[in-house]
């Protein structure tokens, strides 16, 4: 269960690269009645998706050549610097180098050695998100990789996660990931290899958020609605939750999931 008491190495915020921010923030309020609100003339189109006055991710345009829409996990890390050490140390790679964001905090971007990209943010003025874990807020991130075993060493070096494999058939395994020291009701997040099939067929490795919402029938219809691609149609996951993924109309995978305890 994500909280906004962040602790080193849990998700501390999110935010969506788009080719069209004005498109993605109306898609987003269709979907989860989000407000978008400017950081400012400064800020270079970055802005803020707002649920009941709190900041539940932010929203910017793409800035990386050849960067694909997607949505980014953050995670908390006291020292950005270190963390890109660890990370050019573990294999992965520094895309975007520790930077300040004004006095809001300290940031930086990677990418594992697999291939899926994720950041840091080190606390200044903002701490992160300011709600997460209610409805219509970020809930879980999961990691799809091409080398389970090869992403758990790495990211276990990276930010010491406590990580607990759970087989969930014959042929799949999935492991919860938490920040060390943490018991289950710190689970943050998973990580799953992805299918011989899917990476034949195009997949690629990448980290996506699930958001929580109250009823996830009625969430999905308003996501397809509003233009977006079903990835997975609403599906019962016993103990978990029920849940759903998609594509937004830009092509970022998100998923959303009423959670058993929610």
């Amino acid at each position: 269960m994500l909280t906004t008491e962040y602790v080193p190495g849990a998700p501390n915020w999110l935010d969506l690269g788009s080719p069209d921010t004005d498109a993605s923030a109306a898609f987003y309020s269709a979907v989860f009645g989000w407000d978008f609100r400017s950081a400012g003339p400064e800020a270079g189109g970055y802005g803020f998706f707002q649920q009941d006055g709190k900041t539940v991710a932010g929203l910017g345009p793409l800035t990386e050549e050849g960067a694909s829409p997607s949505w980014t996990v953050y995670f908390h890390t006291p020292d950005a610097d270190a963390t890109a050490k660890a990370v050019e140390q573990g294999g992965g790679r520094v895309r975007v180098a520790p930077a300040d964001v004004f006095s809001f905090g300290r940031t930086a971007a990677f990418t594992d050695p697999t291939g899926a990209d994720f950041a840091v943010w080190q606390p200044g003025e903002t701490n992160g998100l300011e709600a997460v874990g209610v409805p219509d807020s970020l809930s879980w991130v999961e990691l799809y990789t091409s080398d389970a075993d090869a992403v758990k060493a790495f990211y276990g070096s990276v930010f010491s996660w406590r990580m607990n494999d759970v087989r969930m058939g014959p042929e799949l395994t999935y492991t919860v990931l938490a920040p060390s020291g943490a018991g289950e009701e710190g689970n943050h997040g998973g990580l799953m290899q992805l299918p011989r099939e899917n990476l034949d067929a195009g997949s690629t490795p990448e980290w996506h958020p699930y958001f929580e919402v109250s009823d996830c029938d009625a969430t999905f219809t308003k996501a397809t609605a509003a233009g977006a691609t079903v990835l997975i149609p609403t599906t019962d996951a016993p103990g978990v939750g029920r849940f759903a993924m998609f594509l937004d109309p830009a092509g970022a995978p998100f998923a959303i999931i009423k959670s058993a305890m929610g």
